[in-house]
C-alpha cells in the first residue's frame, strides 16, 4: 500500500462526502478507494468511517487521522514546491488567521508592502474572534491575544498591548481630569460590551492580577471603533488597545489618562506548528510582522524570542 496516496484518497473521501464523490474528484474507480480506505483501516487497525446508505462519518480514530493527513500531505506539497523553486524565494499560498479588529486595523494594512517584497507568495487573511484550529482548518498562522493555555504549538511573541484609558482634551476641559480609577464614577465612560449594565475596569494595584473599579457607563457599544470616534468627539473616557489610539494620542486628538494605574499589559503572540517553522514562506512573514509591529506601537517592544508554549507560560 502507498500509505501517502491512501490518506490522500481518505482526506478526499472525508471533503467530498462520500467514496462515490471523491472517486469522481480523483479521478479513481469506486473499487480503487474503497481498496485504499479498507487498507488504511487494516493498516491502523481500527474503524476510520462510519458507513451507512445516506451518509458517511469519522469515527473518533478517523478524524484524529483525517487532521494529521490533512496536515502531512499539506507539508510534502510544500516540500515539492520548495524543491521545484529557487529555495531563496517564499512562494505559494500562505493562510493567516487574526482577531477581526486588529486584523482590519492593524494585520491587512501590512499586507500591501509584504506582497510587494514576496511576489510569489499570496495571503489567505482569516478575520475571526476565536481560536482556530490550526491543523483541521490548515492555518500557517494565527495572531493571537492574551495569554496562552498548554500548546504544542510555537509561539513567537510580538508585543505586549497595553488598555489606554484616555479621552479628548476639549472633555477633559468641560468635566477635569481623573486623578484615580475612584475618580470615574464620575465622569462619563464609554464602554466597549454587547450588553448594556453594570461596568468595571481593571486597573494596577500592586498585584499580579490588578483590580477591578466601578465606573460610570454613559455609552456603550460593541464597537470600539465607534467608541474611540465618541471619545475624539468629547462623549467621554474610553479604553482601547494601545495600538487604536496611538495616533490620536501622537496628534493630540485624545489625552492618556490614570498612566500610573494602567493594568498589566497583555501579550500578542504568532503561533505556528512546529512543522511550519522551516517553512519559508512562514518564516518571511513571521519576520515582516515582526519588523512592522516594532515600528508601529510606541507603547510596546516585542522580545526577541521564539519558544515552545508550555505551562501556562505568558513570558
Amino acid at each position: 500500500m502507498d500509505q501517502l496516496a491512501a490518506m490522500s484518497t481518505f482526506v478526499r473521501v472525508v471533503e467530498a462526502g462520500s467514496l462515490s464523490a471523491a472517486a469522481r474528484a480523483i479521478p479513481s474507480s469506486l473499487t480503487s478507494v474503497s481498496r485504499q480506505i479498507a487498507a488504511l483501516e487494516q493498516h491502523f487497525g481500527t474503524p476510520l468511517l462510519l458507513r451507512t446508505t445516506r451518509q458517511l462519518a469519522l469515527t473518533d480514530d478517523g478524524r484524529l487521522l483525517y487532521e494529521r493527513a490533512k496536515s502531512i500531505i499539506g507539508e510534502v506539497k510544500e516540500i515539492e514546491a520548495a524543491l521545484a523553486r529557487d529555495p531563496r524565494q517564499p512562494s505559494g499560498r500562505l493562510r493567516v488567521s487574526s482577531p477581526s479588529l486588529l486584523g482590519r486595523l492593524v494585520i491587512a494594512p501590512m499586507l500591501t508592502e509584504f506582497l510587494r517584497r514576496q511576489p510569489a507568495l499570496s495571503v489567505d487573511l482569516l478575520l475571526v474572534d476565536r481560536a482556530v484550529d490550526m491543523v483541521e482548518e490548515d492555518i500557517h498562522l494565527a495572531v493571537r491575544i492574551g495569554r496562552l493555555s498548554d500548546s504544542q504549538l510555537i509561539a513567537r511573541r510580538l508585543a505586549d498591548i497595553r488598555m489606554i484609558t484616555c479621552a479628548s482634551p476639549d472633555y477633559l476641559a468641560r468635566r477635569g481630569e481623573p486623578r484615580t480609577p475612584h475618580d470615574l464614577t464620575s465622569h462619563d465612560c464609554l464602554v466597549f460590551s454587547d450588553a448594556p449594565g453594570s461596568a468595571e475596569w481593571r486597573f494596577a494595584d500592586g498585584s499580579r492580577t490588578g483590580r477591578k473599579f466601578r465606573i460610570s457607563g454613559r455609552l456603550w457599544m460593541n464597537s470600539l471603533e465607534a467608541l474611540v470616534g465618541a471619545a475624539r468627539d468629547g462623549a467621554g473616557i474610553v479604553r482601547a488597545p494601545s495600538w487604536q489610539v496611538e495616533h490620536d494620542l501622537a496628534a493630540g486628538r485624545l489625552q492618556r489618562l490614570l498612566i500610573d494605574h494602567e493594568p498589566a499589559p497583555t501579550p500578542l503572540h504568532l503561533m505556528l506548528q512546529p512543522s511550519r517553522l522551516a517553512s519559508p514562506k512562514v518564516r518571511a512573514f513571521v519576520d515582516y510582522l515582526v519588523e512592522r509591529w516594532r515600528r508601529i506601537d510606541a507603547f510596546s517592544a516585542p522580545p526577541d524570542a521564539t519558544r515552545r508554549v508550555d505551562s501556562h507560560s505568558d513570558t
